[in-house]
């Protein structure tokens, strides 16, 4: 006894509790590993809501930050059974136990888990069998049921919640295989990412349909400003088909900059020789690495040029579309990097693949929808809350 009172507040708190572990499992053995834990947790939560405080219970310093503001009671399932957990408030400083920040993420993945699982048709009862074996969970097929109810309105809130200005707009769009009328067919998934007046990125919408082309793009662009998108001044995307179209009827006016990467990726279908591929693409990307528009076109005019007696099909394909991925040389010259093509969605769609080719193939647009959904809002939440992606302390340059 006499080190605990020698010893600092926090030090006989944690020497209590951890005497009141040692009680618990030698009266009861590991069959009180739970509320052990709940001890443990508990008690660190407190610990952790003094650091952030700056100051224990009662305690006057001048490095204290805020105040403590009692408890809020919180049920967490675990491979050791239920914990009821007194999760410690605070009020003057931003608090939230990382033990439970980490634990409210792995939720979150064993929804998308569920999810996955849901797509593919599993049964509930196999589903909530591989909950039980994976995460140590004891769920019913009610539950699992009742989980994908809520996931799909948590996902349709998400879809649907209003947009505010976003001065960039990054548009692309993917195909994932679904089971249509006995047939297997290519179904268009469509995304949209906006860079905000901020900088920060977000996923702003996804849509899934087996539509034509155009009338798919026309009507996911006036979603888009229907739920309050407004203020794009730049739009980024690949030559998607019917996109054009759509583009120029929903956002008539604003530039439109052709992706630089697909751009080069489709010129070499028209070089005649493949010994000619690197030079033709060292002679684009010096149009594309130019320093501004009008050396840009000085230098596209010379490989028109240079290709029309030896590559005519070549120089006629360049002096066609190559312009259309000059409309980043009105921006900003700290912002051309990132947004003369769409690769920052590589990443995404990387994603995307990961999961969904575990399901292979879909029964069906409400299921793709609901997994590509799912995968999305995850990446939307890491960017809104990460670090910026563009400063916008610069304006835009002007028309094209």
């Amino acid at each position: 006894m006499t080190r605990i009172q020698d010893s600092n507040p926090n030090e006989q708190r944690n020497a209590t509790a951890l005497d009141d572990v040692v009680e618990l499992l030698a009266e009861h053995g590991f069959g009180g590993m739970a509320q052990a834990i709940e001890i443990l947790m508990n008690e660190a939560m407190k610990l952790e809501r003094n650091e952030a405080l700056g100051a224990g219970p009662y305690e006057r310093t001048v490095e204290r930050r805020g105040y403590a503001n009692g408890f809020k009671d919180k049920n967490v399932k675990s491979r050791l059974g239920e914990l009821n957990l007194r999760i410690p408030q605070a009020r003057g400083v931003e608090f939230y136990p990382s033990t439970l920040e980490r634990g409210e993420r792995s939720e979150r993945a064993l929804k998308l888990a569920v999810a996955e699982m849901y797509v593919q048709g599993v049964s509930t009862r196999k589903v909530a069998a591989i909950t039980k074996e994976l995460c140590g969970l004891d769920v019913n097929s009610s539950q699992v049921s009742r989980a994908a109810r809520q996931l799909d309105e948590e996902l349709e809130a998400w879809r649907n919640r209003p947009l505010t200005e976003h001065p960039y707009l990054i548009l692309d769009a993917r195909y994932e295989k679904i089971r249509h009328a006995g047939s297997v067919v290519s179904c268009a998934v469509l995304i949209a990412i906006g860079v905000n007046d901020l900088g920060k990125r977000s996923v702003l919408g996804v849509s899934v349909s087996l539509s034509e082309a155009e009338v798919h793009w026309r009507e996911f662009l006036a979603s888009l400003q229907d739920r309050g998108l407004h203020g794009v001044k730049f739009i980024v995307s690949d030559d998607h088909k019917g996109l054009k179209a759509a583009r120029e009827a929903r956002f008539t006016g604003v530039p439109w900059q052709r992706c630089q990467f697909h751009l080069m990726q489709n010129a070499m279908a028209y070089v005649p020789k493949m010994s000619m591929r690197k030079q033709v693409a060292a002679d684009i990307r010096s149009v594309f690495n130019a320093p501004d528009r009008n050396e840009a076109e000085r230098l596209l005019k010379q490989t028109i040029a240079k290709y029309a007696g030896s590559a005519p099909k070549l120089a006629e394909w360049i002096e066609t579309n190559v312009h259309e991925g000059l409309a980043v040389f009105m921006l900003p010259a700290a912002h051309r990097r990132l947004l003369r093509t769409t690769n920052m969605l590589e990443r995404v769609n990387k994603e995307i693949k990961r999961r969904t080719r575990v399901a292979t193939l879909f029964p069906n647009e409400a299921s793709a929808l609901r997994l590509i959904s799912a995968v999305l809002v995850e990446i939307s939440e890491e960017w809104e809350t990460g670090k910026r992606y563009l400063n916008m302390q610069t304006e835009i340059l002007g028309t094209v």
